[in-house]
């Protein structure tokens, strides 16, 4: 399997706590992601071998999920500051034609039997800072847009895509509501908060403990704080890259 993440990984790290449960890949500022353990799966069970998997960092997927490989057509991609609950299902492909006679995989038995191709999926993408409640499914295709929280046990079915900061929840999964009203998701998705390091979200952590669904005007304000904050630290850092060694 070919697991791909951030440039900045230090690599697995075999002695964290949670090794016991997960592959845990770690981060040059501290940060790590986990990988639960037997996570990648074969339409018989068995371990699948070919494929590729992104995992951003800061993102964790729970102990029992497994993701179904049919072939290395479809990737599954997790973005940044994902938080996956138990048990979770990622089937990536999996088809049957369905305009044919039968749906049946007459190639399975041998003796020159054959059946159309399988239809296929484009790539399952879950983008940053999603949080996926327990037994969710999601089926290929799908795109889960930044800042969506989905529903324990929901049902995201194939090519579904989902609007930014949406909250969806149901067998298939519909929106009931967004987190924060539409100028909030907009400066959100602006500042991109997941792509600084740890250290500066300590430096700001006090506004990521305020509540932005109580008061607009000073969600709006903090946000542009932070969105200044931001600025000023990517300059700081292009001026030291500049320094000469």
């Amino acid at each position: 399997m070919n697991v791909v993440t951030s440039d900045d990984s230090i690599g697995v790290l075999p002695l964290h706590p949670l090794s016991k449960q997960f592959i845990v890949i770690g981060y040059k500022d501290g940060a790590f992601s986990t990988i639960p353990n037997n996570f990648f799966k074969t339409w018989l069970d068995e371990e699948a071998t070919v494929g590729t998997f992104h995992i951003g960092r800061c993102s964790g997927l729970g102990v029992g999920s497994v993701v179904k490989y049919d072939s290395e057509a479809q990737k599954l991609i997790v973005g940044k500051n994902v938080a996956g609950g138990q048990r979770l299902k990622f089937v990536l492909n999996g088809q049957h034609e369905m305009r044919s006679i039968s749906t049946t995989m007459f190639s399975i038995y041998g003796n020159g039997l054959l059946n159309p191709g399988s239809p296929q999926y484009g790539d399952t993408v879950i983008h940053n800072d999603v949080w996926i409640g327990d037994e969710a499914m999601l089926l290929g295709g799908s795109v889960i847009e930044s800042g969506c929280v989905i529903g324990a046990r929901s049902l995201i079915p194939p090519n579904f895509r989902s609007e930014p900061y949406g909250i969806y929840v149901g067998s298939p999964a519909r929106l009931v509501r967004f987190r924060f009203p539409e100028k909030v998701r907009e400066q959100l998705l602006k500042l991109a908060w997941w792509d600084m390091p740890l250290s500066w979200i300590k430096v700001n952590n006090e506004a990521f403990l305020v509540d932005l669904a109580a008061d607009e005007g000073r969600a709006l304000e903090i946000l542009a704080e932070l969105q200044h904050a931001k600025n000023n630290a990517k300059a700081d850092a292009r001026a030291d890259a500049a320094q000469p060694s």
